[in-house]
């Protein structure tokens, strides 16, 4: 009985996610991995590597990618931020969440590439008009 609950709610959740018009790339996968990596550079630069992320939410339609991430140091380690690029350049602002980050990926004929990315963000900067238009099939829940 419990099992069928579980199996249930699972059919559910992943027959929603299928009506939104996205997917969630599998954990291993290597697409999964090209959108990680996609992100890396962004959080790298921010945050000086090594950095790996843990995923919050993961959409793909198409050719369009939303992503939520956590960054953090390999094997889970807390990255102190107040030592980062970030910190010394005054791209953190007070206050916020700086390790968790979000964004938005095109895929072109040479892999997933970041069409725009923040760490730290204080507002649901996706929301935008420009990018509900651009990236509506992935993001449609935040925008109008």
């Amino acid at each position: 009985m419990r099992f069928g609950a579980v199996l249930g709610l699972l059919l559910l959740l992943a027959g929603a996610a299928g009506a939104q018009g996205w997917r969630e790339p599998a954990r291993g996968t290597p697409e999964r991995r090209a959108l990680m990596d996609a992100i890396r550079p962004l959080a790298a630069s921010l945050f000086g590597p090594p950095v790996e992320f843990v995923v919050e939410r993961l959409r793909v339609s198409g050719d369009l990618a939303f992503a939520s991430v956590t960054a953090q140091r390999p094997g889970g380690g807390p990255i102190d931020v107040y030592r980062t690029p970030g910190w010394a350049s005054g791209y953190f602002l007070p206050d916020a969440d700086w390790t968790g980050g979000q964004a938005l990926l095109r895929r072109s004929a040479g892999g997933w590439m970041l069409a725009e990315g923040y760490f730290g963000a204080t507002d649901v900067w996706w929301a935008d008009p420009a990018h509900c238009a651009a990236f509506r099939p992935v993001i449609a829940d935040v925008c109008p």
